[in-house]
């Protein structure tokens, strides 16, 4: 269940949920954390600031080290869900790119993910057709068909690229629409942050 409010986590568990996804963190609930803890679920604790009608404003938009501020603020989400009786090892944090974020750090974020959240934590991304993907997009000259395929989203390139940069900046779960294609593109993008990898450890030997 996606939502940052408790009432709506204890139902959806209740109903047969699984997962409880907070794009507040925990900040825009302040029995959430409780919540979780008693419905002993994993919990993808997202970054986020202010609420989702303020969270693009210039004051919360305004970072010195997107991904050094992304991390110590997560790292103070994540001791709080614990002080309230969350399991670390049922704790997923997402750094929330497209949240509190312009397209130029959002897409910087996916390149240093595994720096952004606190050790020992697995990762979401979830980039699939966001905003900032489009802007990528639309800031190149224009070289698609003027009538884009009817079964293809005008983002699924653009999230494409995205998806593969989350791989190679150590995401372990992605969240995407398209699920049997990013599935494609995750499988050559992690064979190849593998192998990047394995030539890594032959070349120190």
């Amino acid at each position: 269940i996606d939502t940052f409010r408790s009432d709506v986590a204890y139902e959806a568990v209740s109903a047969g949920a699984d997962i409880v996804n907070d794009v507040s963190g925990g900040t825009l609930d302040g029995n959430m954390h409780d919540t979780v803890a008693s419905l002993m679920v994993p919990y993808i604790l997202m970054h986020i600031r202010g609420d989702p009608g303020t969270m693009q404003n210039k004051e919360n938009t305004t970072y010195i080290d997107v991904v050094k501020e992304v991390h110590d603020e997560l790292r103070i989400q994540v001791l709080t869900a614990e002080s309230r009786g969350i399991p670390r090892w049922n704790i997923v944090v997402d750094p929330g790119v497209g949240f509190a974020k312009t397209g130029p750090q959002s897409l910087y974020l996916l390149k240093h993910l595994e720096r952004s959240a606190p050790e020992g934590l697995s990762i979401l991304a979830g980039p699939s057709r966001k905003s900032f993907v489009g802007k990528a997009i639309d800031s190149l000259p224009e070289v698609r068909p003027a009538t884009p395929h009817p079964d293809v989203h005008p983002r699924a390139w653009g999230t494409a690229a995205a998806v593969t940069a989350s791989v190679a900046g150590g995401a372990d779960i992605i969240r995407v629409h398209d699920v049997r294609e990013m599935r494609d593109v995750v499988a050559v993008a992690d064979e190849s942050t593998e192998q990047e990898e394995a030539q890594g450890d032959d070349s120190s030997r």
